[in-house]
This record gives structure tokens, sequence and C-alpha cells, in this order.
């Protein structure tokens, strides 16, 4: 009987492995040649997985932001205010994972400037974003856990600078020094909310 291969297993370790390759040598290390010897594959033989690197490269970046929404949506409770400040805190890189996930973003955001595909892939990501930071303002608006009246764009703008701030900044003190700052930051914030 012949062995069953779960290709969605395979294209999931073959976007690990890029992302490894990116994380340890930068974008252009990750060469379809250098994917397919890491990952174990004859060299043309990723070709039956993905048709070149920019899908690749796709698959990795939404890999990276479905880890980051899974992250968001995993809120260890119902309560509005403290879903609230899951999802404000969640997205801040803390952890030497978190912090690598990071490397291989920004790799892939300089990579997104001459993709469009990519690009837009990265823009609905943001404006997703966006709209559930909106939608968990509302709720906790509703529910009374926060006194700021809507509209809430000007609060968005600043929190997601923020935290695409201290995924760069992390980046250069990857000791996790810079934690600390992000986090008065956000105490800061909650405080204004509420």
């Amino acid at each position: 009987m012949p062995k069953v291969i779960d290709h969605d297993e395979r294209r999931r370790e073959i976007v690990e492995v890029a992302k490894q390759i990116i994380l340890k040598g930068g974008f252009e290390a990750a060469t379809m040649r250098s994917i397919a010897t890491e990952a174990g594959f004859a060299n043309g033989a990723l070709k039956h997985y993905f048709p070149g690197k920019d899908s690749i490269v796709a698959a990795t970046f939404e890999s990276i932001l479905e880890g980051m929404e899974v992250s968001i949506a995993a809120a260890p409770t119902d309560e509005p205010g403290a879903q609230l400040e899951h999802f404000l805190r969640t997205p801040v890189p803390r952890t030497e994972q978190e912090i690598q996930s990071g490397r291989v973003l920004l790799a892939l955001w300089e990579y997104a400037m001459s993709n469009e595909e990519l690009a837009a892939l990265y823009r609905a990501f943001l404006q997703g974003w966006r709209d559930s930071f909106l939608g968990y303002m509302t709720a906790a608006r509703e529910a009374g856990a926060i006194s700021v009246d809507p509209p809430y764009d000007r609060l968005a703008t600043e929190y997601m600078s923020v935290v695409i701030g201290a995924t760069v900044a992390n980046l250069m003190f990857s000791d996790g020094s810079r934690i600390a700052d992000y986090d008065d930051y956000l105490d800061g914030f909650l405080a204004r909310l509420r």
C-alpha cells in the first residue's frame, strides 16, 4: 500500500524551514534550492507544493499573520474589558519565538514593498487588525469596561504604531530589555481608556 502523504503538513513544514532560513540568513538566503535542501527534498520537488519562491514567501507571511491572529483570538475570558486587554497586550513580542517571528516579519515587510500581492495581503491584515481593535473597543465601552467615547480611529493608529515599533525595537534589543517599556505604555494606554 502506498504511503499516504499529508500535503498540507508538508507545506507547513516547508514554511517552517523558510522561516528558519530567513531568520538565520535573511530573505536572500531563502532560495528554492536552500529551502529544498534544508527541508530534505530533491531540488525540483518543492514545485509539487509551491510553484515558486513567491508562493513560499506568501505562505510564510500568512503563517506568521495567522499565528498572531490565533494568539489574539485566544482570550481567556468572555468579559469585554479583559478581552480588550488581551487583544492589546498579545501582539507585543515578549518571548524569543515572538521576537524571532518579528525578525522574519521584518524581512517579509521589506520584500512586500516590491511585491504587490504580499503588500495587499499585509494591508488586508492591517485593516483586519484595525477593525478588530475598533470592535474590542466598542464591546468594552458597551460593557462599561472603558469610558472613552468613539470614534476610536486615532487610538487605533496610535496603538498599532506602537506595536509595530515594539516589534522593530525588540529586534534590536532581543534580550527583552525593552519589553517593560511597552508594558508601561500599555498600562498607561489602558488607564486612559478607563
